[in-house]
């Protein structure tokens, strides 16, 4: 959406080394804000993003205002049931609706062949795949695994708004993930039992969480048994800043 960083960055990187053309959007989204004041203090960065795409080769860069993209008041919107019931679903109501529909704007405007998501917002990238799958649309979704600082907090726009108390307390989700991870990967088969010592690590009262699921990595629902692969995800409010992050596991895979 935009105040780019080391995330964008690789996606940019991804799609100039594999595409002949590699245009970006920045824009950010009124309609998958569910708090207006968490838009109105979304991070705003054109400049520096600006030298960024230029810096890593981006052909084109999109800019519009929110008049140009919602010219009258929206009266169509792209819906995905079942993958965004859970989850960022739960927590932030209509975030997905605003989303689906202000991509598959964007996928009308620029009819790519392939567009490029950051596995850090998995739940993202699973519904853009269900729309993308049942629409028919003609491009082809590619996954870049979540780019991390060397602490292990994922590279996100919002790490900005982290005073430094804060700050510190960020690695801590990946962290619970990193744990949550080898439990399931040394056969645990109860997602109960690997929830409860996740957010015991996360007891932290710098720390809110708002959820902490182990999740169908296709459909992103919570499950119950492990008997496959299965992503964990993890939401949480990190000194009044919201943070997401999250890890694939594998059972038997450590």
């Amino acid at each position: 959406m935009g105040a780019l960083h080391a995330g964008h960055a690789r996606l940019i990187e991804t799609s100039v080394r594999e595409n002949p053309t590699t245009a970006v959007s920045i824009f950010v989204n009124p309609t998958q804000f569910n708090d207006p004041a968490d838009f109105n203090r979304y991070p705003r960065t054109l400049d520096a993003d600006l030298a960024l795409c230029e810096s890593m080769g981006a052909d084109i860069v999109f800019t519009p205002s929110p008049e140009e993209i919602y010219p009258r008041p929206q009266q169509a919107f792209v819906e995905v049931a079942r993958v965004t019931e859970h989850l960022e679903g739960k927590f932030r109501p209509g975030h997905f609706r605003g989303v689906s529909t202000v991509v598959m704007k964007l996928l009308q405007i620029f009819e790519p062949t392939r567009v490029y998501f950051g596995e850090k917002d998995a739940q993202q990238l699973a519904m853009i795949r269900v729309m993308v799958s049942d629409l028919n649309v003609p491009v082809e979704v590619c996954a870049v695994p979540t780019v991390r600082e060397p602490d292990g907090l994922a590279m996100s726009s919002r790490n900005r708004l982290l005073d430094a108390n804060s700050r510190a307390a960020g690695p801590v989700l990946y962290k619970a993930l990193q744990l949550a991870a080898s439990r399931v990967a040394e056969g645990a088969a109860g997602s109960a039992a690997i929830r409860s010592e996740a957010l015991a690590m996360l007891a932290d009262p710098r720390i809110r969480v708002e959820y902490f699921e182990v999740a169908d990595p296709v459909w992103m629902e919570p499950v119950q048994r492990i008997d496959g692969p299965v992503r964990i995800a993890v939401a949480a409010q990190v000194g009044g800043v919201r943070l997401i992050d999250n890890v694939l596991a594998t059972p038997g895979q450590s």
